[in-house]
């Protein structure tokens, strides 16, 4: 058995939705540095084109800016997509929202949102990107690695009630349509990451020292933790991790 083999992506194309930034980007450039080919979305054309750019110092990065928030969306994303590539060896659902509001004020638009984003849209871009995951699945197992969070598995004392209610779907949908998709040599997969900087993040970003004491590792997520949890679900290595949630979190999840 050859390790580098077991963790390679060489020859396989990516789309990384949310790619221009956060663990979109980290997750990106993980997937470039294994010699995949990666293409990334995100709803800003200019900040999604900068980032793609950027990353095509480690290999061949391509932006498709996209708003994957409605159905129509992500079908015209998954049309830009198949103007350009036949099949497609791994889809990283990543883009989402957050929405934090005081139980008696918490908003029909804060949920709609938020659940439509990180819940619905990861469902029907999958759906529209079947026929290209199908045919990169007649070679080797086609892989969808949905973005969830800790906070679907145990409770975040902020009230982020669309948010937890989302990603704890999340994980369910990953488990159903993982019984589902592994009949086509699909592999579905999640990970939940748990505190990392980001602009999603911003608690972590901006008050690291503060989040570090409630973490057992004893600090924020790295770029390297993110990147090496979606390598090693994406490679041959992660074949056999069927409907599986990666918690990525430093030990959180155990501890609140």
């Amino acid at each position: 058995m050859n390790m580098n083999d077991l963790f390679s992506l060489q020859g396989r194309v990516a789309l990384v939705t949310g790619g221009s930034r956060g663990i979109g980007r980290m997750i990106a450039a993980g997937f470039l540095a294994q010699g995949a080919r990666v293409y990334i979305s995100a709803r800003k054309a200019a900040a999604c084109d900068e980032t793609a750019r950027e990353l095509s110092s480690i290999g061949p990065c391509v932006s498709l800016p996209a708003d994957v928030s409605t159905v129509a969306g992500a079908q015209a994303l998954a049309a830009a997509f198949a103007a350009r590539e036949e099949k497609l060896d791994i889809l990283v659902n990543n883009a989402g929202a957050a929405w934090g509001a005081p139980f008696d004020e918490f908003p029909e638009s804060g949920w709609d949102k938020v659940v439509d984003l990180n819940l619905k849209t990861p469902f029907f871009l999958t759906q529209a990107l079947s026929a290209q995951l199908r045919l990169a699945a007649r070679t080797r197992p086609a892989k969808v690695i949905n973005i969830a969070s800790i906070d679907g598995i145990s409770v975040n004392p902020q009230e982020t009630y669309s948010y937890a209610a989302s990603k704890a779907g999340l994980i369910q949908l990953t488990r159903r349509m993982a019984l589902r998709l592994v009949k086509d040599n699909i592999v579905v997969s999640a990970i939940a990451p748990g505190a990392f900087a980001s602009e999603m993040n911003r608690t972590a970003r901006d008050q690291a020292d503060e989040v570090i004491k409630h973490i057992p590792a004893g600090r924020i997520g790295r770029d390297e933790d993110m990147a090496g949890a979606a390598i090693y679900l994406a490679s041959t290595a992660g074949d056999y991790v069927v409907g599986s949630t990666l918690v990525v979190d430093g030990g959180v999840t155990h501890a609140r």
